[in-house]
């Protein structure tokens, strides 16, 4: 007989687990099955805000110079070269940042990740006021860039605290909640220096006082998480380190990530997702104002739209991606990532060649918008199942290639290059013929138990054999693989609703039931005996 969930110490035996308080369930690692915004007594959901937030304060300092570039320039006389390089290490400091901030939540967990980042870059951004040439710009623009590392941390915790089941939506909601900083950057920062300005301080004395805002919400929101929140939904990884995890191979675990070829495919392609938001959060302001001759604030709550579509676009893609999942499995959120991304690049295309009409570029770019973010989405919702045992490192390389795409492109395309000069409309049609080229490499994506976009499963792989392979022998022995076997046994689903039906019918449970969870255990306790 197999002992009840309570027993186990997890699912409804979660510590302090209240499911009329909490209003969802939990599956067999304590992850829940859903969010409910509100309900701030679960670990989960304070996580989840906690998240977000400081991922859109992070966004929100990284392109706040972006957005008052127009007054900065004429103050420190900036040239076109200038802005450009200033541009690229904004996006260029994250790259490194995100693979070793994917390390550390691996080691230590996601709260002191984001704790940490927020209070080692809150020193550059209150720096930001004492520029006084193109070197200071610069400098602090490449370690206000770090900051954006922080979605990492976004994205692996939203990945430990919530199921497959929901994690797509999840992870996209979160991470486009704190996208939403880069357009909401766009509208207030003009904002907050017109109105220093108007109190009585010189425009150029104004602009710097404006970073002094985002300073601020970086020091209080590393004191919020690391009085509110905890790691895992059991706990915090200063308590779990007593058990297995202070066990397992930092290195390996590393190795891991970096053999596995989907790594590289995704790191590629979010690279033409992300990347591209990146790219016109850096130029979107200064295009309208140069342009259409647009005000400065003017300019950004035009250029505010294209940040401020992440609200629900990015949300959208994971539930895209989850939808498919649900019906089609692993195939399904891969056709839903290909055609989002495909799309976002034939409407930069259109985007570079409706120039000469204000309202005509702000409606593709409205468009272009919500499928270069419901793309990122998309892409989020396949990340948590390329390895289990080193998501923190696949989703902080993944999330590097974000940064560096931008980077690329805005040295290809955007930056005062006198080998490859082009003006900003021909920059836009370039960049969306490389992300049509890029997302074709989705092609070649394969599951052993789940297919890809064009191939089949494996009739005999199982995804205990995927996910136990980043494991050895000695490993397994020391039952440190455990957590990767709960992991393959709940994403079964991803095998797609008629496979998934047909696991669930053999072993004789309803899918979404208690007994389910039984059975997952039956099958986690007899592959690590």
């Amino acid at each position: 007989m197999v002992e009840s969930l309570e027993a186990r110490g997890y699912g409804v035996g979660m510590p302090g687990y209240d499911r009329e308080k909490w209003g969802f369930d939990l599956d067999g690692e304590n992850k829940a099955k859903g969010l409910i915004l509100w309900k701030l007594q679960s670990p989960h959901v304070r996580a989840f805000h906690l998240s977000w937030t400081s991922f859109f304060t992070s966004f929100v300092a990284a392109f706040a110079m972006a957005a008052l570039l127009p007054v900065v320039r004429q103050n420190l006389d900036l040239t076109a070269a200038d802005i450009g390089a200033s541009g690229i290490a904004n996006v260029v400091g994250a790259i490194g940042a995100r693979v070793i901030i994917g390390a550390i939540c691996d080691t230590v967990g996601p709260r002191y990740g984001v704790a940490g980042v927020l209070l080692l870059i809150a020193p550059s951004v209150f720096c930001a006021s004492l520029i006084v040439d193109r070197g200071g710009i610069i400098a602090v623009r490449f370690f206000m860039g770090i900051g954006i590392c922080i979605f990492v941390c976004n994205q692996f915790w939203s990945g430990t605290m919530f199921s497959p089941n929901c994690v797509g939506t999840v992870n996209a909601t979160c991470g486009g909640w704190g996208n939403l900083g880069g357009g909401v950057t766009q509208l207030i920062m003009p904002l907050i220096y017109s109105g220093i300005k108007q109190s009585g301080r010189p425009g150029f004395t104004a602009w710097r006082w404006s970073f002094m805002v985002p300073g601020a919400m970086f020091l209080l929101l590393a004191m919020m998480t690391l009085l509110f929140a905890q790691d895992t939904p059991n706990g915090s990884y200063r308590d779990l380190r007593k058990t297995r995890a202070a066990q397992i191979d930092g290195k390996k675990t590393l190795l891991a990530a970096l053999k596995n070829y989907r790594t590289w495919v995704l790191t590629l392609n979010y690279g033409y997702c992300f990347g591209v938001e990146l790219t016109i959060n850096s130029i979107i302001v200064s295009y309208f104002f140069d342009q259409f001759g647009l005000t400065l604030e003017i300019a950004g709550i035009v250029g505010a739209v294209f940040g401020l579509m992440n609200l629900f676009c990015r949300s959208a893609g994971g539930l895209a991606s989850d939808l498919g999942g649900k019906y089609f499995g692993m195939r399904g959120r891969l056709w839903a990532y290909f055609i989002l991304q495909l799309c976002a690049g034939a409407l930069s295309i259109v985007l570079g060649n409706v120039d000469d009409t204000l309202g005509g570029t702000i409606a593709v770019m409205i468009v272009f918008s919500a499928f270069v973010q419901s793309a990122e989405g998309a892409c989020y919702g396949v990340v948590p199942f390329v390895s289990r045992r080193s998501y923190g490192v696949v989703a902080g390389m993944v999330g590097a290639g974000g940064n560096t795409g931008s980077a690329v492109t805005q040295a290809l395309f955007f930056a005062d290059n006198p080998g490859l000069k082009m003006s900003t409309q021909d920059g836009l049609v370039w960049m969306g013929v490389m992300i049509m080229a890029v997302t074709c490499t989705l092609c070649s994506l394969h599951w052993p138990a789940w297919g890809g976009m064009l191939t089949p499963a494996n009739p005999s792989a199982t995804e205990e054999d995927y996910y136990l392979s980043d494991w050895d022998p000695e490993e397994v022995a020391a039952n440190l693989h455990i957590p990767s076997l709960r992991f393959a046994m709940e994403s079964k689903s991803m095998r797609g609703k008629a496979n998934y039906a047909k696991y669930m019918a053999e072993n004789s449970v309803k899918e979404g039931s208690e007994d389910s969870d039984v059975v997952i255990a039956k099958d986690i306790k007899t592959d690590s005996q």
